[in-house]
């Protein structure tokens, strides 16, 4: 059982760098490369709420840097980001 595990997880580690050197996604692979679900994914391209491409009507596909912009878009700051700027605000305000 071990084994068979290993090699589930050795195949895992390969198709995701085989992912990541594809320019072009399909569905499938999309879901494997951000972690959403088949039915989530749906639901942002039915709402337009995702990029994606439909080149002949039917099939979905996306880019994968502009996915990667959509994943990392909204970051939420750190708490010794939001105390720096808070010192910073502080500081020029104190002087003003």
């Amino acid at each position: 059982m071990d084994t068979i595990n290993e090699i589930r997880a050795q195949l895992d580690r390969i198709e995701t760098g085989i992912l990541s050197q594809k320019k072009v996604l399909t569905f499938d692979e999309t879901t494997r490369f951000t972690g959403l679900s088949k039915s989530f994914l749906y639901k942002l391209t039915s709402e337009n709420k995702i990029p994606y491409f439909k080149p002949r009507g039917k099939v979905i596909y996306f880019e994968r840097e502009a996915l990667e912009g959509w994943l990392l878009q909204n970051p939420v700051k750190t708490s010794m980001e939001i105390e720096n700027e808070a010192l910073s605000y502080v500081t020029l305000n104190e002087r003003g």
